[in-house]
């Protein structure tokens, strides 16, 4: 329950943060866009770029742990046919 209630927490966080970008671009692009043409690229261009990242984070987290697991299946097996053959 514990990782469950921490994940959730990470989500709302990245959720606000994703929608926060969001909201700023727009508010850039419709206030301060004849003044800060710049700002509001570097807004739209991280809006687009930050979920990415965080996407790679995760899918390399899964592929990282997935051999740790399968790591540790492997070790637990070789224990079992170990004391099998005792």
């Amino acid at each position: 329950m514990k990782h469950s209630k921490t994940k959730r927490i990470a989500a709302i966080i990245g959720i606000t943060a994703i929608l926060s970008l969001y909201v700023i671009s727009f508010i850039i692009g419709v206030f301060f866009s004849d003044e800060y043409p710049q700002l509001f690229m570097a807004s739209v261009f991280l809006a687009v770029i930050i979920p990415i990242i965080i996407y790679c984070f995760v899918a390399v987290y899964k592929y990282v742990h997935r051999k740790a697991e399968y790591n540790k299946s492997e070790e637990k097996d070789e224990i079992d046919k170990q004391e099998n053959n005792d």
